[in-house]
């Protein structure tokens, strides 16, 4: 048994020279079924090897939050502009036109809310009915160093197992509460704990210090979270930063659907996540979009 009084922080992360990916595209990914990388294909373009999903699940926990009134007013319009769209299975099938073809990440845990304690979660949609929506993945927080971490570690556990025989990914979204260092440790932790359970991707927050760390520890692919909304130009030049150091993308909510303008900002956020493009530029055609 490992001894929790010798624990030394990782040092050479090895950041000149890439993980091998072993034939496949997407790192970690290489030794898993046609179904998988097929579907884990169609959430990360195989050209650039990164994503942009626009993240709406919000509601699951936090009800009808600011851009997020009206799904079919405020979401509909940005959905050609996403690569992947995550939701819920509620507001899926209310809200979303079986005509849209994008794919969909569906938001698989709950049974908690602002009101309560937000890692007491549980698994809240049966695998046969993400196949039945024709999901491309599922996604549950992990909630490390909370109350209930155990609990939401065996929820993604549970996702992972049924997902794979499904042929389904699973998406691990690191959860931190209100008392938690948001550094490089916690992330690194959170991040490998999520990767060696059996998730398929995970999806972390940015950081200034060490996030390269954190992205070259992790053996599959870090999407960030947009978090708390910022300007137009911080939340590009995070963007960057994230993909720069490591990221396979984002999964921006707050920061897109509150801008002044979403469907400028998600192209925005797409110039820089596929094509590199500097934060000024993006922010130029940003502005340029929303006249």
């Amino acid at each position: 048994m490992a001894d929790i009084d010798d624990i030394k922080d990782g040092k050479d992360f090895g950041l000149g020279q890439p993980q091998d990916k072993q034939g496949f595209y997407l790192k970690g990914l290489a030794n898993y079924d046609w179904g998988i990388k097929n579907r884990m294909s169609r959430i990360f373009n195989p050209k650039s090897g990164r994503t942009v999903m626009l993240a709406f699940d919000h509601g699951y926990f936090q009800g009808p939050t600011k851009g997020l009134e009206r799904i079919d007013l405020n979401i509909l319009p940005l959905a050609e502009y996403a690569d992947v769209l995550m939701c819920t299975r509620g507001v899926l099938r209310a809200n979303i036109p079986p005509s849209v073809t994008k794919p969909i990440v569906l938001r698989c845990s709950g049974g908690n809310s602002i009101l309560s304690e937000l890692s007491n979660e549980t698994i809240a949609v049966d695998i046969d009915d993400a196949i039945r929506l024709g999901v491309c993945a599922m996604a549950a927080q992990v909630y490390i160093g909370a109350e209930y971490e155990h609990k939401s570690i065996a929820n993604v556990i549970k996702l992972i197992d049924s997902g794979l025989k499904a042929g389904i990914p699973t998406l691990a979204v690191t959860g931190v509460g209100k008392d938690m260092a948001r550094d490089a440790r916690y992330f690194g932790l959170a991040t490998r704990i999520a990767a060696e359970i059996g998730a398929q991707y995970v999806k972390s927050y940015f950081i200034e210090e060490g996030f390269e760390r954190v992205t070259a520890g992790c053996p599959v692919p870090i999407v960030i979270a947009g978090g708390k909304k910022l300007p137009e130009l911080e939340a590009l030049e995070m963007a960057y930063k994230a993909v720069d150091q490591g990221a396979a993308g984002v999964d921006m909510g707050r920061n897109i659907f509150q801008s002044d303008d979403p469907v400028a900002m998600i192209q925005a956020v797409s110039k820089v996540v596929h094509e590199l493009e500097k934060p000024e530029k993006a922010y130029q055609m940003y502005n340029d979009l929303k006249a």
